[in-house]
């Protein structure tokens, strides 16, 4: 790995870091059983630092694969590898916030009229969960819009792409619209533990909410970053939350 890649990993590294620790404003809502052996362990603020830790190595597992692979697999980091190599960054900078934009304001939007149609349909128990999740706006712009992205785009879809050139040899769409496939229905199956443990047998409704909602983010970020490079599927991702919450007040 040159200096350039290292100084890459290492920027992406601590920005993604700064989103995991925005996960300590964010109060998780546990069993009362489960508090009070949690509680018997460990004092509260110890019990944040641990919830740290996965996202963490998460994290550090994406940035190295990412770094060693994104090249590989034709993708791009457009606005830092600039800022690394010294070069003027301007020139590259109208591209990503266009598309970035544009991206995220279609995909708050249709995340915003897919929740207002499905929402009322909902189970009761994953409603409440939902409101006691809700992370405030900082953490969804940090976790949501950095982290995520670095680890879904950059970490694992990369590392799909890479492999799925390998099968079809070639670095062609195919390759590219199975890494995005792959990546979006993995992040979107993961949110699948914690809706069996909110709901008893959950109705298909509500497995369609999880599936179609993680997957309308998870297509045009993925394509973004295809396209336009980690910086425009950020800036979509951070975007569309901001879209998502000026929704949430006028449809509520």
């Amino acid at each position: 790995m040159n200096r350039e890649k290292r100084k890459l990993a290492l920027i992406l590294f601590v920005l993604g870091f700064v989103g995991v620790l925005s996960i300590l404003t964010v109060e998780l809502p546990l069993p009362e059983e489960a508090k009070a052996e949690i509680e018997k362990l460990f004092a509260p603020w110890q019990f944040k630092l641990l919830t740290l830790l996965n996202p963490t190595l998460l994290l550090t597992g994406a940035v190295i694969v990412g770094t060693f692979l994104y090249e590989k697999t034709g993708f791009t980091v457009p606005v830092l590898e600039k800022i690394i190599a010294k070069e003027p960054f301007q020139p590259v900078l109208p591209d990503v916030l266009k598309y970035g934009i544009t991206g995220g304001v279609c995909t708050g939007l249709a995340l915003s009229l897919f929740s207002y149609v499905l929402y009322p349909h909902l189970p009761e128990a994953f409603v409440e969960l939902g409101e006691k999740l809700k992370p405030g706006m900082v953490t969804r712009l940090l976790y949501g819009g950095i982290t995520e992205e670095i680890l879904m785009r950059f970490g694992l879809m990369t590392f799909v792409v890479w492999i799925a050139a390998k099968i079809f040899r070639s670095l062609g769409p195919p390759a590219y619209w199975t890494g995005i496939t792959v990546s979006t229905l993995l992040f979107a199956v993961g949110h699948f533990p914690i809706v069996f443990m909110a709901v008893e047998n959950p109705p298909p409704v509500l497995l369609l909410y999880i599936l179609a909602g993680n997957a309308i983010g998870g297509l045009i970020f993925g394509w973004l970053y295809w396209k336009r490079g980690l910086e425009s599927a950020i800036l979509a991702h951070m975007m569309a939350h901001v879209v998502m919450v000026l929704g949430e007040g006028i449809l509520a």
